[in-house]
């Protein structure tokens, strides 16, 4: 049986400073991170009334699925302990990235809970970003972009997460992953103008699906920044080992359309749990899947036939609606209860087959559900009103401005999205965690008694207890440590000491 599919979502925000042309990424992250959390009173706080910081003693980003060693070219992203790291009530992680302010929502029970802590992300940078301009000279302005390549050449991530079963094999992963990921873009897409290929210029393909795929190079690996794979290998459960594993995915876009952020996730668990239960159809595989995975994002018909091995063809519309009926079986079947129950369940069925219907008649009728969708519709109108050919610099000003995250510059934000959560709800979860996973404990504690926490990650929290020795409490299951399990505990524990007692027994 599929164990739960708990979710989170890391994202790695554009960043730039205006008004200056002097300045570093690294330190205009630092500055909007700090920022918000000496002005906002969702950043839990110790005794020294500073941010409660990341423990990274359970950190280990170059352990590798496949037990073996990674070649010296195949490095894993250092860990940056020097960098601003802070944890939230909400049970988020907001930190810096290498050159990026990345928020981690918490561990979510299901794919709308996702959507509801990704637009508390969204809010948060939003607050972050009023905070940091208090801060800076006159003139200047911090301003965040939910986009994922700088038009440059350099691109940067927008990673997924899924709990899996540690006893399903790796490679079944890989070829049931590899089917769906490259297929998958036709609604996570958020769309480009150009292509960041060399040699590809405007008329071979002026605007593509997705801003990712091109920066993917391999099929499987470990690396996150160099030589991407669509399929990551790190072995980084942040649970019990023995149990679970967790699959990090680098190969969406970040989405600011929620729908599409609920079909990537949604869809996705779904998949994982259709090959964990042995009910997916592992048979076929791409020729060449990183071939496919540009071919697709680049193909707006979504009609173009790609390469199988054994000579047949499939194209990514005729694959996920293959997908969807698969799903459709299995859980008719197995039920929901592995990707967040009944309602959320057939909410992402409902949801995909509508989405992709609409994609196979009339695209534009999903503009509202779909970033690649909404964006092009935008662009196509400034188009036909300045008479302008793909080239013209002005519509990469406005493929930018679309991931712009200052609400009166966001073009996303005219483009008639429909939301699936609420804005209240989203503001409450800005500073309150899910009530579903480990993160209700994680994010509890942290508000309750963030003056004894000396630090916290994502399977522990270190409590010091006065002249007792410093308590690290486990949280090596996910599904534990929900409202329903620990919620009265909470409620009842006036002090570090009561709580660490009631734990105990």
């Amino acid at each position: 049986m599929a164990v739960p599919k708990i979710i989170g979502i890391e994202t790695e925000y554009g960043i730039m400073v205006r008004g200056s042309n002097d300045w570093n990424p690294v330190s205009a992250s630092s500055l909007l991170i700090n920022a918000y959390l000496g002005a906002d009173g969702s950043g839990a706080r110790n005794e020294k009334s500073a941010p409660i910081a990341w423990d990274f003693v359970d950190e280990t980003p170059g352990a590798d699925a496949r037990e073996f060693l990674p070649l010296e070219f195949a490095l894993p992203p250092e860990v940056e302990t020097h960098l601003v790291n802070a944890v939230l009530t909400n049970g988020a992680r907001y930190y810096v990235d290498h050159a990026h302010p990345e928020i981690s929502t918490p561990e979510c029970a299901d794919a709308l809970s996702v959507v509801l802590f990704d637009r508390a992300a969204e809010m948060i940078g939003v607050k972050s970003m009023e905070a940091a301009r208090e801060l800076l000279p006159p003139g200047q302005e911090l301003v965040l972009y939910k986009d994922n390549s700088d038009r440059k050449g350099n691109a940067y991530g927008t990673h997924e997460n899924y709990l899996l079963d540690r006893n399903l094999p790796f490679g079944q992963i890989v070829t049931g992953a590899t089917w769906h990921f490259v297929s998958r873009q036709i609604f996570t897409g958020s769309g480009k103008v150009g292509s960041e290929l060399p040699g590809v210029g405007a008329q071979q393909v002026p605007y593509q699906i997705t801003q990712r795929a091109e920066h993917f190079e391999e099929e499987v690996g470990l690396e996150t920044t160099l030589k991407r794979p669509i399929v990551n290998t790190r072995d980084e459960p942040h649970a019990d080992s023995q149990r679970y594993r967790r699959l990090h995915v680098i190969v969406g876009d970040a989405n600011i359309a929620q729908y599409a952020t609920f079909l990537k996730v949604g869809t996705s668990a779904l998949v994982f749990a259709m090959i964990e239960d042995g009910a997916m159809n592992l048979d076929r595989e791409y020729d060449d899947p990183v071939r496919a995975l540009h071919q697709v994002s680049h193909d707006l018909t979504l009609a173009r036939p790609i390469a199988l091995k054994g000579g047949r063809t499939i194209t990514a519309l005729e694959a996920q609606f293959d997908l969807l009926e698969q799903a459709e079986k299995y859980t008719a079947q197995r039920g929901f209860d592995n990707v967040g129950g009944d309602a959320v369940g057939r909410m992402i069925l409902d949801t995909w087959s509508q989405v992709l219907t609409g994609l196979e008649t009339d695209p534009d009728s999903v503009a509202s559900k779909v970033d690649w969708v909404a964006k092009k519709r935008l662009l196509d109108g400034f188009r036909e009103r300045h008479d302008c050919d793909w080239g013209d610099s002005r519509l990469r000003a406005l493929d930018l401005q679309y991931h712009d995250m200052r609400p009166d510059k966001s073009l996303a934000a005219r483009a008639g999205l429909d939301r699936l959560v609420n804005e209240a709800d989203a503001q409450e979860a800005m500073t309150k965690p899910p009530e579903g996973t480990r993160a209700y404990f994680r994010g509890r504690c942290l508000e309750k008694f963030g003056d004894q926490v000396v630090a916290a990650n994502w399977d522990s929290i270190v409590f010091d207890n006065g002249d007792e020795p410093l308590r690290r409490v486990p949280m090596m299951e996910p599904t534990r440590g929900t409202r329903a399990h620990v919620g009265t505990l909470l409620d009842e524990s006036d002090t570090v000491a009561q709580l660490l007692e009631k734990l105990g027994s």
